[in-house]
């Protein structure tokens, strides 16, 4: 498929997916919205590759929704046009290869849902995070769903109603991100962790993230009768057979994907 939106690169069995309306900010359009989920669902059938990064081209990494779009719609209408901005959040939780996304400068209201979304974050030095859009009179009800995970109740309802931004280092320290880094040594810090991915069982990682989804939403008794299906599981594939002997062998594995 072809993109006008973003762009795709493959390289080293990552496939880096870029926010491409630099002039605009990176702001998610109708088109980049649908044209995102489009591309996450196309690298998830990727038999070559298995780990994705996000990425914003120019200044920012995305300052949220397009707001020329925003007048003369009917509520369904509405409706329809934010879940098409939105579909992206719940396409990476159902994908089994992780998804990291690479902030810099400005990760703000879908932007910053985006970031949130993702399986991992690494973001530069002097980022910015908001959830900005009660400033004009809406709210980022969508990008603070993932938020609320990370976010206890008074810290998610401060970003959703005062539309204050947050600086990477206070992200860090929330668990909203994973690392903050120097903006030069951005792109290579996330290729360096998204290696560590590529580097293990992809059978075990894509189980392993898939589990996570799950069992998040589970009643607490039901997480652990869900853990020894998934285990039980995990120990007959083939990678796990590899992995146990290369371990008593000394020697570094050679996963099959089975």
């Amino acid at each position: 498929m072809s993109f006008e939106t973003i762009l795709i690169e493959k390289k080293d069995k990552m496939g880096f997916v870029t926010l491409n309306r630099p002039d605009q900010f990176n702001t998610f359009s109708t088109q980049m919205g649908q044209e995102m989920n489009a591309a996450l669902l196309e690298l998830e059938e990727d038999s070559e590759i298995r780990v994705i990064i996000i990425r914003g081209a120019g200044k920012v990494f995305s300052t949220g929704i397009d707001v020329s779009e925003f007048p003369e719609k009917t509520p369904s209408e509405y409706q329809k046009w934010i879940s098409q901005m939105e579909e992206m959040h719940l396409t990476i939780a159902s994908m089994g290869k992780p998804v990291i996304a690479m902030a810099h400068r400005f990760a703000v209201a879908n932007g910053a849902g985006l970031l949130a979304a993702a399986d991992f974050a690494f973001v530069a030095e002097g980022t910015k995070i908001g959830t900005t859009a009660i400033n004009v009179g809406l709210l980022c009800t969508g990008p603070i769903i993932p938020m609320s995970y990370v976010l206890g109740k008074h810290k998610t309802l401060e970003m959703l109603l005062s539309g204050d931004m947050i600086e990477a280092e206070e992200a860090e320290r929330l668990g909203l991100i994973n690392k903050v880094v120097p903006a030069e040594k951005l792109e290579e810090e996330t290729v360096a962790f998204a290696q560590k991915l590529v580097d293990k069982s992809p059978v075990a990682v894509q189980m392993g993230k898939s589990f996570y989804y799950k069992m998040i939403d589970m009643p607490f008794r039901q997480r652990f009768a869900y853990n020894s299906e998934v285990f039980g599981r995990l120990c007959t594939t083939e990678d796990a057979k590899e992995g146990v002997n290369a371990f008593l062998e000394k020697r570094k594995p050679v996963w099959k994907g089975r």
